[in-house]
């Protein structure tokens, strides 16, 4: 298994090296920052420079070619006047999904408001209803479905949050806290992650019917009511 703190600080090191006191924010995402990952997990990085210019791109690129296990290193790089302008509802599951390595994003805080949440909830439902809708039409992938089950999943933590207040991070511990229905799309999420065998059908089903269920509600996007 990958040491993750250590390749973190190879990580932290060749980025001081390269942008010094340029670096605004280093974060780590993913099942690696919840301490869910397997053998193969990516290595989700995020990395906030004070501008963002395509020269750093590239620069940026040269210096995760320098990195172990490249092949599983993506993530995102971005200027910070660009992130304090991104779509709020983006910000919330950027923000809570991200463990700091380097500095905060505290600053982010007073754009993530209550409109913000339900903007990701419904933004969220929106496309997973249409992805089933596609994938059961023309690709009919189980890697395409697997990626609408993981936005499920960020969904319902969004809905958790509207309710509660409280964002769980660890599927684990998010499994503990829902009710039958939300927790077998978490549950459905974890098998297809792992590999397990897939029933495209079924499991398209249950997913499209789960978006549905909340978008033909009036009330299906108000958090009180999730």
């Amino acid at each position: 298994m990958i040491d993750i703190g250590e390749w973190s600080k190879n990580y932290l090191a060749a980025l001081g090296k390269t942008f010094g006191e340029r670096v605004w924010f280093v974060g780590l995402q993913g099942s690696r920052s919840r301490g869910e990952a397997t053998e193969t997990s990516d290595i989700d990085v995020v990395a906030v420079l004070d501008e963002l210019s395509d020269a750093d791109i590239r620069t940026y690129g040269e210096i995760l070619d320098t990195l172990p296990h490249r092949e599983l290193i993506c993530g995102f790089i971005s200027g910070k006047s660009e992130l304090l302008n991104w779509e709020s509802s983006d910000l919330f599951q950027f923000y809570n999904d991200t463990k700091p390595l380097k500095g905060s994003l505290d600053e982010l805080l007073p754009l993530l408001d209550a409109e913000s949440v339900n903007r990701a909830i419904k933004i969220g439902l929106c496309n997973i209803y249409h992805g089933c809708v596609h994938n059961m039409l023309h690709e009919k992938s189980i890697e395409i479905l697997t990626g609408l089950y993981k936005t499920a999943c960020f969904t319902i933590q969004a809905i958790r949050f509207a309710q509660t207040g409280k964002y769980i991070s660890r599927l684990s511990d998010l499994l503990v806290a829902l009710d039958s229905e939300n927790g077998e799309i978490v549950q459905v999420f974890i098998a297809l992650k792992n590999g397990q065998n897939a029933d495209f059908d079924t499991m398209s089903e249950k997913l499209f019917n789960w978006a549905r269920a909340f978008l033909v509600n009036p009330q299906g996007c108000n958090p009180s009511a999730l």
